[in-house]
């Protein structure tokens, strides 16, 4: 393999990793990143596919005891079931309007301009939604326990889940924000959002990979590999330390990320320092 793209593919990975979890947009990252590093060839689709799914397997990885438990109590604890089903509501909605907006949205939003005004745009919503934490005081959240959650609710973080369609949004921005105003305990709104990313993305990754398995090939093996084990191990580093930080801090620091990221980039793209054009 050629160690240009080897750091490159390391690179992406690892931006991959950082991002995903994170309320600041994987996919915008990763549009800009490759753009930033030229990383466009036959094999980019697939690879974009690895290392999101490097992430995920580290999310189920870090949750593992919880997947287990829930898996060996579906039979008998109606806890579980419910668990089950209420991530089953909260993905249907955005699988739904991705199969039928999926190319609508890829030709007309994934590009660095567009991601940069939904950067923009969702860190303005985060320091709302902040706010709007701050002035209820004392009053705790309605959900306090993940297990609590209604079918209603998770209908409810399914909708704002469908936001994470528009590059830039950020799906875990989306479902963890939305989980908040909906009157979800920041915790509880973090951890179901971890929950679920995990039929979101192994779906995803099955859809796109049965629609490019032509560009499989032992060729890109070393690059695919750099790649997964580079989002793997960040995702699983960043999960942990947003676990951690969420217990004592709010999402304000991430907003102001994606507002001073988003501008840079506009500026970036109305100037003539790159060619964002495209």
């Amino acid at each position: 393999m050629d160690g240009i793209l080897a750091v490159k593919a390391l690179l992406l990975g690892v931006v991959e990793g950082l991002t995903e979890f994170l309320p600041v947009s994987s996919t915008g990252h990763l549009i800009v990143a490759g753009s930033l590093l030229d990383f466009d060839n036959a094999y980019s689709k697939t690879f974009d596919v690895v290392i999101q799914l490097g992430a995920i397997l580290a999310v189920c990885w870090e949750f593992r005891r919880r997947i287990g438990d829930v898996v060996a109590g579906l039979p008998a604890r109606p806890d579980a079931r419910r668990f089950v089903l209420n991530v089953i509501i909260a993905t249907l909605p955005a699988i739904v309007l991705g199969l039928l907006f999926e190319k609508t949205i890829k030709d007309a939003l994934f590009s660095p301009v567009p991601v940069a005004v939904a950067l923009v745009a969702g860190g303005v919503v985060i320091l709302w939604a902040e706010a709007r934490q701050r002035a209820r005081g004392e009053v705790p959240p309605r959900v306090q326990r993940i297990d609590s959650l209604t079918a209603f609710d998770a209908l409810k973080v399914g909708l704002a889940q469908c936001f994470a369609l528009i590059p830039g949004m950020s799906r875990s921005g989306s479902t963890i924000i939305g989980g908040m105003l909906f009157g979800l305990e920041r915790r509880v709104a973090t951890e179901f959002s971890f929950f679920l990313a995990m039929p979101i993305i192994f779906g995803a990754t099955a859809y796109e990979l049965a629609k490019n398995w032509h560009t499989l090939s032992t060729d890109a093996l070393g690059m695919f590999t750099v790649g997964f084990a580079a989002a793997f191990v960040s995702a699983f580093v960043c999960v942990r330390w947003l676990l951690r930080y969420i217990a004592s801090h709010d999402f304000t620091v991430f907003a102001w990320y994606r507002i001073g990221f988003g501008l840079l980039i506009l500026l970036v793209g109305y100037s003539d320092a790159l060619d964002w054009s495209a």
